[in-house]
């Protein structure tokens, strides 16, 4: 008997989740596809979000057809990399790409560890990353034969974003504090750098490492700037969520500012206070595809306006349209990739896996129009993408708008 549909996902994405155990990997038909990220660590509160995504994107699949002519099942092989740890990155990757022989890869989310990823196993092992998280510019400067795309915009947009959001909300002097790493380095630089350009004074700028208990040095320091204003470029689940904590108790603040990395449900446990919180993050569209996602999303009892939900769905979807037009090999996913995601074929939307399948099969093209809105990837594998601004409110993270 046909249940609801909401029934048969929330049973697709169970059957997802038991199948990430060893055993189930045993079925020869089944396409095996990659997912790293930081299950633990500094973003966990990121990732249940981000993961549930990729799953709906592979239930979808599975329910349309599978992969290929004889309807191969994806399964998901998920890798935890704890964020930030290079080490666990490439032992991950490694053993996705040489022992698993998975076909394609969703991940990293850190980028540090998509950079170790790609390095130590996926270049080599000429293996497809499509990252939806990762936003350092670093990643588009990687030698990778063109094997490693982003879903989610660089933070060489993100800080120019954030620095006219700032500006935008009246606020003309800031002290900067970021994760010593690919992410926290990049995004200063590129905030520092847009902010000065619009007539803003950074009194301060200070890298941190994350993993510390105690910050309040630091937060010191920053302080005797005379800074109104603290701009925390770090990961909410790690050092960043600690940092606003923190401060708070000291009140040298009376604003925190972050991007992406501090937008995740563990950030309603540190706020709460009197402090103005101002947030960037990669947006959601008002095209098409966004609906489609929010429709098929909240049918699973996915929030899509999470945190790189959108971006997960998108680099799994299109991951598997070119698998589709590889039949599962992968020789040539890469240029399948552009392929399918390139404006010049019939537009295909979120959770359209039939009518995709249908066309690439009879070898038409396709342009897969995103949850987060159009993929064209530039040469490094980039795409330009959008942004939302967001705060805390009643406890809640809250749209505010479009970043402007």
């Amino acid at each position: 008997m046909a249940g609801s549909p909401k029934t048969l996902l929330a049973a697709s994405l169970a059957a997802l989740t038991f199948s990430a155990s060893p055993a189930a990997f045993a079925q020869d038909a089944a396409v095996k596809l990659g997912f790293i990220g930081g299950i633990t660590g500094p973003i966990e509160s990121l990732m249940p979000p981000i993961t549930n995504a990729a799953k709906l994107a592979i239930a979808e699949v599975n329910e349309q057809g599978g992969i290929g002519k004889n309807g191969a099942k994806v399964e998901m092989v998920i890798g935890d990399d704890g964020c930030i740890d290079a080490a666990r990155a490439s032992d991950a990757a490694d053993r996705q790409v040489n022992s698993e022989k998975v076909a394609g890869i969703v991940g990293a989310m850190c980028s540090g560890a998509t950079i170790a990823a790609a390095n130590a196993a996926a270049i080599p092992g000429g293996v497809v990353m499509v990252s939806p998280a990762s936003t350092s510019p670093a990643v588009s400067a990687l030698k990778d034969k063109d094997l490693v795309f982003r879903t989610a915009p660089s933070d060489a947009y993100q800080g120019e974003v954030l620095a006219r959001v700032v500006k935008k909300n009246g606020i003309n002097e800031v002290a900067v504090t970021y994760v010593n790493n690919d992410y926290g380095t990049g995004f200063a630089q590129s905030f520092k750098t847009a902010f000065e350009a619009a007539g803003g004074k950074v009194l301060a700028s200070e890298a941190h490492e994350d993993g510390k208990a105690d910050y309040r040095a630091e937060i010191g320091s920053l302080a005797s700037s005379g800074a109104p204003a603290l701009v925390v470029l770090a990961y909410v689940d790690g050092s960043g969520g600690r940092i606003v904590s923190q401060a708070r108790e000291t009140g040298d603040f009376s604003t925190f500012i972050g991007g992406d990395g501090m937008v995740g449900a563990a950030l309603t446990n540190v706020s709460g206070g009197d402090e103005k919180l101002i947030l960037t993050r990669p947006g959601g569209s008002a095209a098409a595809g966004a609906a489609k996602f929010a429709e098929a999303a909240k049918a699973a009892d996915l929030d899509p306006a999470a945190t790189y939900a959108a971006t997960s769905y998108d680099a799994t979807f299109a991951l598997l349209l070119a698998l589709e037009k590889t039949g599962g090999s992968r020789e040539g996913l890469s240029a399948a990739l552009r392929d399918v995601t390139s404006n010049s074929g019939e537009v295909v939307l979120p959770g359209e896996w039939k009518k995709a399948k249908a066309l690439i099969d009879a070898g038409q093209k396709v342009n897969y129009e995103g949850a987060s809105g159009s993929l064209e990837f530039d040469a490094n594998g980039d795409v330009p993408g959008s942004y939302d601004e967001v705060t805390v409110k009643d406890g809640k993270i809250v749209p505010v708008g479009p970043a402007q």
